[in-house]
């Protein structure tokens, strides 16, 4: 037995020393994984008791032993020794992991002097240790012991799994299944320090890096390690990330790989780079140094020894302005962005700027020189390659098919092709299968062309460009955008990429049949085909595709300048991809913009086709019906627009207004106008409040600006949008407006008007009277426009008598000393009473409820003489009810109200209705 017990000892040792190395000798095998029985220990194994041995204060913690009552099973090591041939010394260890029941759930050790009794070779102990820096945790480890950490034990009872086995002391699960490798560590105290904590939290440490590393850890950002990490995308770590995951170490359920506690700690792009800048625009040059030091990284002027790169505008610089040094990078600007977008410093050598002088570029150059000795000569020449090329293109419609090999080179045809621009040319990864179609170009060509020919040719030239502009989005930024496996992680959201993009691969594949037909039909061109059946054949297609991307173009404008602001990997791609020559230099947004503007450009060339189609040709009417059709689409469109953007105002305010009712989101209703005013009487708020008013088409929704505002929205998706600054009031309809009073400007009166409001439950009428505060709309256009939309509420034609002049005495109206400062100290003190009267009413109790229960209380006593607890609760009541009972505007009831106006409103409306 003690033999067997010393092999189990001695195997934990050679796995000790073998999990730095991978030691060949042994096979390690803990997919098969036996629960402990009888049987097989009786067969397999002597029979060894397992228990849990507390050290010290692991002794004294409740939580502890309570968790170590519901583990029932380790795990425990087990070695096999097979021969590899009869008859020969050579032996296989094999290892594995056997589960075996807990005989003993604790017993508890308070110093070393106790080990000698509990070390027997009958016991397979764990020992459990709250300090992994104390002196006994050091004897035990030195005598080979096996040591876990509180955190594990209550990790295993709260996840039901048996107490792990480990080769070496494990606190806790923070770095479970984490593979490490370390670069850049010169120190070696330091660098043992970091092995033994994550060893201690569950990692693996790796010498050599390979695909099994999850996490480099790295103390500069050069070696052959950062650079295979960077090309596989692999997280890399600062130091600190270890040590602030050790700190965390008691925590249940932290894990050091989780994103948000990763990130804070990953090397940053530009960590121990000191950078300029050359051939930069001053603002350019000023976002490129803020970035660097969002970057980790510093900036110094251009020609400073300092620097250890020196970033370059490779379309503005020509030449240095100096000798680099040899440890100076010199690099393209693509080095810089292609960094953020990696969230890593990008390899240099393929960045590397080179003078724009190779022996290609100056034989071009030369060619189009003006510095000839015989200027005439080359006049001449140009003119006749100008014509040349003008005989081209005359000739067909189509680009000439070049050679693979000249598909990159510089030539004269290519700097003085004028069709030869970014949007008639696209040279990107994996092109789509409309863009890579020959062309026909063994079609004969009629030898005079026709005025329709040309405009036609036009259409279709038109057509590709579009067609090579939409593939230009969807290959250079909609695909990389959504490709899994990003380095760094994904760049954008995918609500946002859909935002953004909306429904442009449909319009692609819309317009790639378009563009497909008319080249068929340019190839096999004759005066009587159609150009116009072949728009009416896809007119459904444009009007399913092209209004949900039109509606929404300026969201998706937004989202893209927002996301550039907020997310730098995000600029960086811009940056990079809009600098390709197949966006021309131009904007994402500015190639969006493209699908808004191109259906108008095609019904343009279908109405010049149409005056240069003879009467009798077939394709006059059918031209007709084509560009009728494209109207519709646009008409639609624009319909669709009008109906999103007015949903969209609906939505803002249903946003800004606290309370605003649901009823408000309706199909039919639109918002008309938002103006701002003051109430001037004690309705519909207290008098000097401000108030928005928003006319809908049927109602008015009636807002006051919040005292206080607290909290924001978060949408689903993580935007977050500012809290409501206004409280609902009230939403009218239209119909309950019976008159609107202009009230005639006078010394104490100006900007005034009033509404003489009868609500169906009550039969008097109220009177809300304000003040316009914004000179943007005149009260006159306000006042019409507000009986515009009562009238046809009502379906009355005579809107104009909807409105009634009156002086401001007669409704008692007034703006004076509005803003002076005893009107704010008066309204102070009324929010004020407002505040007391609810602070004392400590239960929060209503008004009525509260006298109900006096009268209960008062009936109930009735023929009995109150007790002195009775007497104390009666005193009680009443003190709280008198204060309650203080008058307040905020708490005057509607009925309250018409008693006290019946008189004044009875004189003033009887000639009004």
């Amino acid at each position: 037995m003690a033999e067997n017990s010393l092999s189990s000892c001695t195997w934990r040792t050679s796995l000790a020393e073998s999990s730095i190395f991978d030691y060949k000798g042994t096979e390690t095998s803990k997919e098969n994984l036996f629960i402990g029985s009888a049987s097989y220990v009786e067969e397999e194994m002597p029979q060894i008791e397992t228990r849990v041995i507390l050290v010290q204060e692991a002794g004294k913690q409740e939580e502890l032993i309570k968790a170590l009552k519901t583990i029932k099973i380790m795990e425990v090591p087990v070695i096999k020794i097979k021969e590899s041939c009869p008859g020969k010394s050579d032996e296989k260890l094999i290892k594995s992991i056997v589960n075996m029941e807990i005989k003993v759930h604790f017993v508890k050790m308070e110093s070393m002097e106790e080990f000698e009794g509990l070390d027997s070779p009958e016991f397979e102990n764990v020992f459990i240790v709250m300090d992994f820096q104390d002196s006994v945790f050091n004897d035990l480890y030195k005598a080979d012991c096996r040591i876990i950490g509180p955190p594990v034990v209550l990790h295993c009872s709260q996840k039901g799994e048996p107490l792990p086995f480990s080769c070496r002391p494990l606190y806790c699960t923070s770095m479970m299944n984490l593979v490490l490798c370390f670069t850049g560590f010169r120190k070696k105290e330091e660098l043992v320090r970091l092995v033994t904590l994550v060893h201690h939290m569950g990692g693996v440490i790796r010498k050599d890096f390979n695909s099994k590393v999850t996490h480099l850890v790295a103390n500069c950002t050069q070696g052959e390690k950062f650079r295979v990490a960077v090309s596989l995308g692999t997280p890399i770590m600062k130091p600190e990330w270890i040590y602030k995951a050790w700190e965390r170490r008691n925590e249940q359920d932290f894990c050091a790989a989780v994103d948000d506690f990763r990130n804070e700690f990953k090397v940053p792009p530009f960590q121990d780079c000191v950078l300029s800048f050359l051939g930069f625009s001053d603002e350019e040059k000023t976002n490129m140094e803020e970035m660097t030091k969002m970057q980790g990284g510093n900036y110094l002027s251009v020609g400073d020894e300092r620097c250890t790169h020196l970033i370059v505008e490779e379309n503005i610089v020509k030449e240095l302005p100096f000798e680099p040094s040899k440890k100076l990078y010199v690099v393209k600007q693509e080095w810089f962005w292609g960094s953020i977008q990696m969230d890593a410093r990008a390899g240099e050598t393929m960045y590397l700027y080179e003078k724009a002088n190779t022996p290609e570029l100056k034989k071009s150059v030369s060619l189009l020189s003006l510095n000839t000795p015989n200027s005439t000569r080359k006049r001449r020449r140009l003119k006749e390659t100008l014509a040349q090329l003008s005989r081209e293109t005359d000739m067909s419609p189509f680009p000439p098919r070049k050679r693979p090999s000249a598909e990159h080179s510089l030539s004269i045809g290519s700097l003085l092709d004028i069709s030869n621009t970014p949007e008639s040319s696209i040279n990107y990864g994996e092109t789509p299968k409309s863009c890579t179609k020959s062309s026909k170009n063994s079609t004969p060509v009629p030898s005079k062309q026709s005025a329709r020919w040309q405009v036609a040719k036009e259409l279709y030239q038109t057509e590709s460009n579009y067609v090579n502009i939409l593939a230009t989005i969807i290959q250079l930024f909609q695909v990389p955008l959504e490709e899994e496996g990003q380095r760094g992680g994904p760049i954008l959201a995918p609500e946002e990429i859909k935002t953004i993009f909306g429904s442009i691969p449909d319009i692609f594949d819309v317009h790639t049949k378009i563009k497909d037909d008319l080249e068929d039909l340019m190839v096999n061109w004759d005066e009587s085909k159609s150009i116009g059946d072949i728009f009416l054949k896809y007119s459904k297609d444009l009007v399913k595709t092209y209004p949900p991307f039109v509606n929404f173009f300026e969201m998706s404008k937004e989202t893209i300048i927002k996301c550039e602001k907020q997310k730098p990997r995000f600029h960086a791609f811009l940056k990079i991809n809009q600098a390709k020559p197949e966006c021309g230099r131009q904007s994402l947004v500015e190639l969006l913009i493209r699908p808004v503007q191109r259906l108008p450009s095609v019904a343009l060339l279908l109405n010049d086709l149409k005056k240069h189609t003879a009467d009798e040709n077939p394709d006059k009417s059918t031209l007709e019906k084509a560009i009728g059709s494209l109207k519709e689409v646009m008409t639609h469109i624009n319909e669709d627009k009008r109906k999103t953007e007015a949903q969209k105002q609906i939505f803002d305010v249903v946003y800004e207004v606290d309370g605003c009712p649901a009823n408000l989101l309706s199909s039919h209703r639109s918002l008309v106008q938002r103006i701002e005013t003051v109430s001037l009487g004690e309705h519909p708020c207290d008098r000097g409040e401000q108030v928005t008013l928003f006319l809908f088409n049927d109602c008015l929704e009636i807002a006051r600006k919040r005292h206080k505002v607290i909290g924001t929205f978060r949408s689903p998706h993580g935007h977050t949008r500012p809290p409501a600054s206004l409280k609902h009031i009230h939403l009218m309809p239209l119909s309950q407006i019976k008159k609107v009073l202009d009230i005639r400007e006078t010394e104490d009166c100006h900007n005034a008007f009033a509404l003489l409001v009868r609500p169906p439950t009550e039969q008097a009428n109220v009177l809300l009277s304000f003040q316009m505060t914004s000179d943007e709309l005149p009260k006159e256009n306000w006042l019409k426009m507000l009986c515009r939309h009562i009238a046809n509420t009502i379906c009355k034609a005579d809107a104009e008598n909807l409105i009634y002049t009156a002086d401001p005495e007669s409704f008692e109206v007034n703006t004076k000393d509005m803003d002076s400062t005893l009107s704010r100290a008066s309204r102070a003190i009324k929010k004020t009473s407002k505040k007391v009267t609810r602070a004392f009413s400590f239960s929060k109790t209503p008004k009525r409820a509260l006298r109900r229960a006096l009268m209960t209380s008062h009936n109930s006593m009735e023929g009995r003489s109150p007790s002195s607890n009775e007497k104390h609760v009666m005193t009680r009541l009443s003190s709280t009810s008198s204060l309650a009972g203080i008058p307040s505007p905020s708490l005057v009831s509607l009925p309250s109200f018409f008693e006290r106006r019946s008189h004044t409103l009875s004189r003033s409306t009887t000639h009004l209705i």
